[in-house]
């Protein structure tokens, strides 16, 4: 899986519903579909992702994927699809065909956007020219890439199955294929990584010219490989001036920051995770997918579905693992720790759009952020600071209630 897919939302508990404004107008909806298999599993990923077997149940998953999507159709109905992101795991283990069915399932359920954006995520190791030809056929326009590194100690230190060579051949392949739209993910921060691999590595990536670019620190994850064998990894100071290097590089070459690990060239943020960040709606099927739907009447709904792939393939177990319905309390929080990892933030008319509440019920810890230096004081947007975008926790600590 990459990182872009940060299709793990930001996810906030509670456990009562409380009655508010029914929402003026629904937000776009978007789809996404996790795909949970790898060839391998990386040692620092903590994603839902398992090791594949040599024969996948395409036709099976692809089948249970349309149930579990008709269980959710009750509560979309009229509205259409702007985004689809398949997400993993390694999506581009499936075929053509068996994303093809999957693909015309879905639409014969949910009308597709005349402009939607379909992102498949891919590793470089799983490149193969025809099969990416077919895809792009399908109307998968737009690619995401599982880079990590050039480098090949690097790599190997990431447990990850491609070579630099491989990583290079991956992008050409992709514009061969004709997509013109895609992400390269790449990791910064590695196992006894210097200032000069990392910034070799983007001046690689950079020169390849993705639109858009997902770079961000490695971090040890509890339940990885690597939480419970810790690498070595660079001092603090080499950390940042990693982190200042880099953006200083990615802007000198026409990618703006518009997330806090998204760089993208003009006009080509991606639009999926844009929906996620901008508390927009998404129904998840898959295994151990989550999903997020309002409804008119002001209820806000988070679904997450059974995790482990022999479970949601048991006709004998419900798809839907839980689910809870977001309080008032909640709803501050649950809003701006999407909202504020934009780096221009979103307009604050959004929030009561969004959630059905007023701008009022924000205006105690607004107060507090904007006197900490970490919040703007900008009536018409919700934007951080530069200070509160590196102390993003401290802010939303604001708005717990």
């Amino acid at each position: 899986m990459t990182r872009e897919s940060s299709a793990s939302p930001l996810i906030f508990g509670g456990d009562a519903q409380s009655p508010r404004a029914a929402l003026p107008v629904l937000p776009p909806l978007a789809l996404y579909i996790h795909i949970p298999w790898c060839v391998r599993k990386c040692p620092y990923c903590d994603f839902n992702s398992h090791t594949a077997s040599p024969v996948l149940p395409e036709e099976e998953y692809v089948d249970a994927l349309l149930a579990d999507l008709d269980q959710d159709l009750h509560a979309v109905y009229g509205r259409e699809l702007s985004s689809i992101f398949f997400g993993g795991g390694t999506p581009s283990l499936f075929s053509a065909d068996s994303l093809g069915r999957l693909l015309k399932g879905v639409e014969q359920r949910i009308p597709f956007a005349s402009d939607i954006e379909i992102t498949l995520e891919a590793n470089p190791g799983t490149f193969e020219q025809d099969k990416f030809v077919a895809y792009r056929k399908l109307g998968i326009n737009r690619l995401s890439i599982g880079i990590q590194s050039f480098q090949q100690e690097k790599l190997e230190a990431l447990g990850r199955i491609h070579n630099g060579d491989e990583a290079v051949r991956a992008a050409g392949m992709a514009r061969q294929a004709g997509f013109d739209n895609f992400n390269l993910d790449l990791m910064h921060g590695l196992p006894n990584q210097s200032l000069d691999d990392a910034l070799a590595d983007l001046r690689t990536a950079i020169a390849l010219k993705p639109t858009h670019l997902s770079w961000y620190q490695l971090t040890l994850e509890p339940n990885t490989v690597f939480w419970n064998q810790p690498p070595t990894l660079p001092e603090d100071d080499t950390l940042w001036d990693i982190q200042e290097a880099g953006q200083a590089l990615l802007a000198e070459h026409g990618y703006a920051q518009y997330e806090v690990s998204a760089y993208a060239l003009p006009g080509r943020p991606a639009r999926h995770n844009l929906n996620y960040w901008s508390f927009g709606d998404f129904i998840g099927i898959g295994a151990g997918a989550h999903g997020k739907l309002s409804h008119p009447d002001g209820r806000i709904i988070r679904t997450w579905k059974t995790r482990l792939p022999k479970d949601y393939l048991n006709p004998a177990k419900s798809f839907q693992a839980g689910e809870k319905a977001l309080t008032n309390d909640e709803m501050p929080f649950e809003f701006l720790m999407n909202a504020l990892r934009l780096t221009e933030g979103v307009e604050s008319r959004l929030y009561p759009e969004r959630t059905g509440m007023t701008l009022e019920s924000l205006a105690q810890g607004r107060r507090e952020a904007e006197q900490s230096g970490l919040l703007q004081v900008e009536p018409s947007r919700l934007v951080a600071t530069e200070r509160g975008q590196l102390f993003l926790n401290d802010l939303l600590q604001k708005f717990l209630t």
